[in-house]
């Protein structure tokens, strides 16, 4: 994968370029500031990038709009978002798009190799990877909806961890569920939500805003 780091502490960005070169990854560019992360998205269109919510110049959320930017440009560029804290509003713009290729992870799971580079590679294929600590807070603030009553206990533990950003096969073995299972819970919560089967990606993506209330009811 070609990625792009942005990220304004050197020790820090000098770590996550390391590690996912490791991996077999290629950084193609790093970036300090929010302008220079959005030259870099424009310029290298990367397979996924990592950006920290706060940058320079203003240390607010330069990274984030530089993300959104980027996006608008091109929709679907695929962007992981770091943070120190949860912060609900910026998870909130980032999501509610509604296209694929997210995520928001606190940047205390880069610490945490294997989780990190899944995270990204999930991101870069179109997933999404929310850290839990995301999904609860936005859960907690969430408007309630009344299409998530018609899920059963199962169904909502699946859209839960669908939330995460794991696959079929990964919920599968954290439920200690047959693959097949879980195939069938997903559909059936995607018909309760009154989504369409045309295409299965966008309807995990459309599941996820709903869940989190960040759809209408």
């Amino acid at each position: 994968m070609r990625i792009v780091v942005a990220e304004d502490l050197y020790l820090l960005r000098d770590g996550m370029v390391r590690l996912i070169e490791a991996y077999g990854h290629e950084v193609v560019a790093t970036a300090t500031t929010g302008p220079e992360t959005l030259d870099a998205l424009r310029k290298w269109r990367p397979d996924v990038s990592v950006i920290d919510v706060r940058m320079p110049p203003t240390q607010s959320d330069e990274g984030l709009r530089a993300a959104l930017a980027a996006r608008h440009e091109v929709p679907g560029l695929p962007v992981l978002i770091l943070s120190q804290h949860v912060e609900q509003l910026y998870a909130r713009e980032l999501l509610t798009d509604g296209a694929s290729g997210v995520g928001y992870l606190l940047k205390e799971s880069v610490f945490e190799a294997d989780q990190f580079i899944d995270a990204l590679e999930r991101v870069a294929a179109g997933g999404t990877a929310l850290d839990p600590a995301v999904v609860a807070k936005l859960l907690s603030s969430g408007s309630s909806n009344k299409r998530l009553d018609r899920l059963t206990e199962r169904e909502q533990s699946v859209l839960g961890l669908m939330a995460e950003g794991l696959s079929n096969q990964a919920i599968c073995q954290r439920l200690f569920i047959s693959e097949s299972a879980v195939s069938k819970y997903t559909t059936s919560l995607f018909g309760k939500l009154g989504l369409a089967d045309d295409d299965t990606s966008n309807r995990r993506v459309m599941a996820v805003l709903t869940y989190l209330g960040l759809t209408g009811s």
